[in-house]
């Protein structure tokens, strides 16, 4: 007896579960995202927040600016926080590969010069899924990108940026690309703690 080779079912990709963020945005879990524009670091904070657990922050040991545990404990506890800052720029996205791969870490954030080629996103995604596949949970990568970003192949791209007045602190947050969801636009105000995101 042979086994048919067609089928009338449909193929559907098999679903991701998402981390919420500010009570509305959605990144797919074991994936890459990319963040960009002025106030990545304060987006990436916000999405850390969102998150238990330990943080690998991986950023070129060249870099001449560090984030101030200070601001840092507005948003999340510093403790949770590991740096690690590779002196060659081909190691920063073999150290984020290996975080991800791990699966100990719910989230793994790396800040990159430029934005990567497709091979090396692509490498990411696989290494998050295989640490979901370890069973250890299922990790979150980010890259933080310079000017508008541009990395081939990611999940999702977000570009934040200040729109503070003398009034009260404000950005502009935008969601330019996704598999699934068309770009969009939000302003956050408040602080945390008290976050509000209104569409434009």
């Amino acid at each position: 007896m042979t086994t048919a080779l067609l089928t009338r079912r449909t193929h559907r990709r098999p679903t991701r579960p998402d981390l919420t963020v500010l009570g509305t945005l959605t990144l797919p879990l074991t994936r890459l995202h990319e963040l960009c524009g002025p106030a990545r670091h304060t987006l990436a904070m916000l999405i850390a927040a969102e998150t238990e657990g330990p943080v690998f922050w991986i950023a070129p040991g060249w870099a001449t600016d560090t984030l101030n545990p200070d601001g840092m404990a507005a948003f999340a506890q510093p403790n949770r926080f590991t740096f690690l800052s590779p002196r060659r720029g081909e190691d920063l996205l073999w150290t984020l590969e290996e975080v991800l791969r791990s699966g100990l870490a719910p989230l793994a954030i790396a800040e990159l010069p430029e934005p990567p080629g497709m091979t090396a996103v692509r490498r990411q995604h696989l290494a998050a899924e295989t640490g979901a596949a370890e069973g250890h949970g299922a990790p979150l990568g980010l890259i933080l990108t310079p000017g508008d970003g541009g990395a081939p192949g990611i999940e999702t791209r977000w570009h934040m940026a200040q729109t503070h007045t003398p009034a009260a602190p404000g950005w502009t947050l935008t969601r330019r690309r996704a598999r699934t969801l068309p770009p969009k636009v939000w302003h956050l105000a408040g602080r945390p703690g008290r976050w509000s995101l209104t569409p434009v």
